[in-house]
């Protein structure tokens, strides 16, 4: 069943008509308000369109509302259209035209809105079909408020709002404000586990975590294309500062912000200032900037595994080895690499990552490295406060990798012709039998982690952190020897590693 392209008769209008043509002598046709959906049509010829239409006396409007007569859509699917147009529980669908291009087109050629009769009607131009009689809008699946219930692959259909809204959020966290960014950071992260794109704000009326400020933002973006609020943070002097200055292995927001206050402005800044001492970590941050500034390539990635994996090996045969962070999320490129080692021999892991740092060092491919020893006492949990890092041995480190040991070669800057890189990767070692809590945690995201845990406090009455899950209502610990084992103790459905990109 297709809807005939009529032009309806003369409705009230909740809005003047000039608030989309410019001067209200300009609008010819008081009755019509059209939408040109974006999707196939793409934003420049939609761009054209809407001034071609609002030229010829049209009413073009850049949000979709029930003030909308006729939306128009190019080379979009009718079951897509008609699902997505549903989903934005608009109150007035029933009586809106949805029509093909061609309809805009032969009315923009006659310069009046054209009828269904005689041989345009024949034409074809109503090739959207309408629902069936009397159906509502579907009802939106529910979405959970909390991303360890949501599977969120690398796949981003929303990626023009959650890149606004990590500006925003490290905006807030440069000023050390942390609800705002708390606030942002969930409303990215549940932007990017819907399975479709919101092309109307409607349609994020049940999508949890979207605030005002937030929703504001989203509306700026769907009216004009981008936010105001972004461009102006991204041209800020010292947004831009500390941006720069954080990306130094070694620094800080509040290291970063020192400098600034301190009227640094450049690298040049910071290493020509005779006050300023560099510790180790930032000194060879400095020095290897241009690579572990660019982004770690899977396949560079797997090659450190089989070095590290080598390593591991021939000091303990039967270790476990794990390959954690972005990369075992399924993501194509990483800031670093991430590894969690352990032997199955409780107490013998305490010896492990000085024995690997002693190898690598023989090999002369260890450029820099940060150990540092376990504080783990099983005693002292659970932990009542949030603590950013673990208390298991970890180290830092940057790594030597050479072209050879790269299927598909290094990814290097385009002119560099050294044949190697230097490359950041942390490595943990947890107890064998807390391996699967540093599993969890070492995987993320973080949001992912965040909300993990925020879950178990606040709907389980339990505390999960990279040690250990204890349930305050039995005052015991869970047991658990893989992730799946978490999971259950929380009720929660598994979700796969690579569903956890929140």
């Amino acid at each position: 069943m297709f809807r005939a392209p009529v032009v309806p008769r003369a409705r009230k209008r909740s809005r003047p008509a000039d608030a989309t043509v410019s001067g209200r002598e300009g609008v010819k046709f008081e009755d019509v308000r059209l939408y040109l959906v974006e999707r196939k049509m793409g934003r420049s010829r939609r761009s054209f369109l809407t001034q071609l239409a609002r030229s010829k006396g049209f009413i073009v409007e850049d949000v979709l509302s029930d003030d909308i007569t006729h939306v128009v859509s190019e080379d979009n699917q009718a079951s897509s259209l008609w699902k997505w147009l549903r989903e934005c529980a608009l109150k007035n669908l029933p009586d809106m035209h949805v029509l093909d291009v061609g309809w805009f087109t032969d009315s923009m050629r006659e310069g009046r809105p054209v009828a269904d009769t005689g041989e345009k009607a024949r034409r074809g131009y109503a090739t959207v079909p309408t629902p069936p009689e009397g159906s509502a809008p579907t009802a939106q699946a529910v979405v959970s408020q909390y991303a360890c219930q949501r599977r969120t692959t690398t796949e981003n259909n929303n990626k023009i709002f959650t890149d606004a809204f990590e500006v925003l959020a490290e905006s807030y966290e440069f000023n050390e404000i942390e609800g705002p960014c708390l606030a942002f950071r969930r409303a990215a992260s549940v932007l990017k586990s819907l399975s479709w794109a919101v092309q109307c704000l409607e349609a994020t009326r049940n999508v949890p975590c979207l605030g005002e400020h937030t929703k504001a933002v989203m509306e700026e973006i769907l009216r004009y294309g981008r936010s105001f609020e972004v461009e102006k943070i991204l041209s800020d002097e010292r947004y831009r500062t500390l941006k720069l200055f954080t990306s130094v292995f070694g620094v800080g927001p509040k290291t970063a912000d020192k400098w600034y206050r301190g009227g640094l402005r450049s690298f040049s800044d910071v290493l020509g200032d005779r006050g300023i001492r560099l510790n180790r970590m930032q000194q060879s941050g400095f020095l290897h900037y241009g690579d572990i500034s660019r982004a770690v390539s899977k396949a560079e990635a797997r090659a450190l595994r089989n070095i590290i994996d080598e390593a591991v090996h021939a000091i303990t045969p039967d270790a476990v080895l794990a390959l954690t962070g972005g990369f075992r999320r399924g993501k194509e490129f990483g800031h670093d690499v991430d590894f969690i080692v352990t032997t199955p021999e409780l107490g013998k892991e305490k010896n492990l990552l000085p024995s690997i740092i002693k190898r690598l060092t023989k090999q002369r491919i260890l450029l820099y490295c940060d150990y540092q020893a376990s504080t783990f006492d099983m005693s002292k949990l659970p932990s009542y406060r949030f603590e950013a890092m673990d208390h298991f041995a970890k180290c830092f480190l940057i790594m030597r990798l050479e072209g050879s040991q790269v299927e598909g070669g290094l990814h290097l800057a385009e002119g560099d012709s050294r044949g190697w890189r230097a490359v950041r990767v942390d490595l943990v070692a947890p107890p064998m039998d807390r391996y699967a809590f540093a599993l969890l945690g070492w995987s993320g995201s973080r949001q992912f982690e965040r909300d993990l845990r925020r879950f178990a406090r606040l709907e389980r009455n339990m505390l999960l952190d990279n040690h250990a899950l204890y349930d305050k209502t039995k005052k015991e610990f869970l047991a658990a020897t893989t992730e799946r084992d978490i999971f259950a103790h929380l009720g929660l459905e598994y979700i796969e590693p690579w569903q956890r990109n929140a």
